[in-house]
């Protein structure tokens, strides 16, 4: 029996996929479960797995072709199977009847041509594609849609935007023009859409980093002591310590471990933690899942695997789906203090600062201690100001004594 290789929707609001390779070629044999083929969508570069074991046959896409979901564009059959293939009394040609008039080729493909991409005074056009084209400054009257009955979409949008400006046009502007990729163009979608359309607010507090540079100087000491492949595998940073103990107060928080949805609020009984990573092209948020369950020494392996990925464009569907609350640490970059912006329909982000040294009062005396900042950014309609202050009090807490919440 054949399988169809189809381009998957791995989002809601994804029209297309963009084929950056196939791992296998016309022929080959394939195993299910192994990579099989490298799409880009509007969030990452994912690998997409074989459905089924077999040969890979009828490829119907090239590397570099935008496809719309849902199509297919190859075949896993047995071996010495045919692969299906479109009836001819699909065709456009069968159904008009095979008594037809025959036009000259020419006329045909000027036919088809002008059919199937009809003025865009006539045309739909996809809501993602209208917005697209509002932020890139694209003209939709001047577009012909590629879409199923001339339907404009993204992709059309992206390449109106991409052509070369005409000479007249170069000579009245200044500087250059730097086309956003797909992770760079649904960045600023979907910053833009979480910006405009969930009320922010935000809270912030100043956390003793003592008691967890403390312990996590003790976590490493045991792993070396332990004299173990752990040892050379697993490298534990604060975020991982972030990750497990956030997740583990936000089981006591069900309001800021949500979703709005048109239903109303849900809450989720586990916690996938979204970790905001840095790659070429912008930020990704890829996916520790059952966060708050996992020890420490899984969610480092975790998350060091995640980041290898992301930054090798090798992410999975899987990396960066159902998060629940998403973790963003600047730290590293020197960052004292940020807020940052909802990733919807998640109700909260938690954005972290640098660990310093600062001049603070301790029990009356002033010494010098490690500070870090943590604000907190809640969408006003799950979480109010008093839910989002006892969580990040309750997290402050943690923070003092992670052992008693992580051992």
């Amino acid at each position: 029996m054949a399988f169809s290789v189809v381009m998957p929707a791995l989002e809601m609001a994804q029209e297309t996929g963009k084929l950056i390779a196939w791992r296998k070629h016309e022929g080959d044999r394939v195993t299910k479960g192994e990579p099989l083929l490298e799409i880009e969508t509007d969030k990452a570069v994912v690998e997409i797995e074989a459905p089924s074991d077999g040969i890979l046959a009828g490829i119907k896409a090239s590397a570099g072709e935008d496809i719309p979901v849902g199509r297919t564009i190859a075949w896993i059959v047995a071996p010495g199977e045919a692969h299906p293939i479109e009836s001819e009394s699909t065709t456009p040609a069968a159904r008009a009847g095979s008594h037809a008039k025959a036009e000259p080729p020419q006329v045909v493909a000027a036919l088809a041509s002008s059919s199937a991409r009809p003025p865009a005074s006539s045309a739909r056009i996809s809501p993602k594609a209208r917005r697209l084209a509002k932020e890139l400054g694209v003209d939709i009257s001047t577009l012909r849609g590629s879409g199923s009955d001339g339907e404009i979409l993204a992709s059309d949008v992206q390449e109106a935007a991409a052509a070369p400006a005409t000479s007249s046009d170069a000579e009245k502007k200044s500087g250059s023009i730097e086309v956003p990729s797909s992770l760079g163009r649904i960045m600023a979608e979907r910053t833009t859409q979480s910006w405009t359309t969930v009320p922010h607010f935000f809270v912030s507090r100043e956390i003793d980093a003592t008691p967890l540079n403390a312990y996590r100087d003790q976590i490493l000491s045991e792993i070396e002591s332990a004299h173990t492949d752990l040892a050379n595998n697993v490298r534990i940073s604060h975020t991982d310590l972030l990750v497990a103990l956030t997740a583990r107060v936000l089981l006591q928080h069900p309001r800021l471990n949500a979703s709005w949805t048109a239903e109303g609020i849900r809450l989720h009984n586990h916690v996938n933690m979204g970790i905001a990573i840095a790659v070429n092209d912008g930020v990704v948020a890829a996916v520790i899942p059952n966060a708050h369950t996992a020890v420490l020494a899984e969610i480092a392996i975790q998350r060091r695997d995640v980041a290898e990925r992301a930054r090798a464009g090798k992410l999975r569907p899987a990396d960066i789906a159902d998060a629940t609350f998403t973790i963003s640490n600047l730290g590293m970059y020197h960052v004292d203090q940020f807020s940052a912006i909802i990733t919807p329909p998640q109700a909260a982000i938690l954005a972290v600062g640098a660990i310093v040294d600062r001049v603070v009062p301790v029990h009356g005396q002033i010494e010098v201690r490690p500070v870090m900042t943590l604000t907190l950014s809640c969408d006003h309609r799950v979480a109010d100001g008093a839910r989002a202050a006892r969580f990040l009090s309750d997290l402050a807490e943690a923070l003092q004594e992670p052992g008693k919440f992580l051992e």
